[in-house]
């Protein structure tokens, strides 16, 4: 069964630094998919964030340029997202998930930005 299983979130003070990760359990195609995170905070939709093809192409929203890096390792069928001078409006319920939403959605992995 494909499962994607994210990890990493927690609390941490403003101007600091988390680093998430999401592996895909049963996939034996993930390194030919592009990968992306997603984030969802309370009351508001679903939002891509960051995203890398196949091939280490990255993309990111405006709000997360120059903070946030998305790297792979297909190996290990995982996709990261080193989170750097975060802010409160960082908060948000994370999620990994490829651009086509191929999979079925994960849990997620909480993280709360204090001020």
């Amino acid at each position: 069964q494909v499962q994607l299983v994210e990890s990493g979130g927690g609390l941490v003070q403003a101007g600091g630094s988390l680093r998430l990760s999401c592996v895909l359990v049963s996939g034996n195609i993930f390194r030919f998919n592009a990968m992306g995170w997603y984030r969802q905070a309370p009351g508001k939709q679903r939002e891509l964030v960051a995203s890398i093809t196949s091939i280490g192409i990255t993309n990111y929203a405006d709000s997360v340029k120059g903070r946030f890096t998305i790297s792979r390792d297909n190996a290990k069928n995982t996709v990261y997202l080193q989170m750097n001078s975060l802010k409160p409006e960082d908060t948000a319920l994370y999620y990994c998930n490829s651009p086509t939403l191929q999979y079925p959605w994960g849990q997620g992995t909480q993280v709360t930005v204090a001020s």
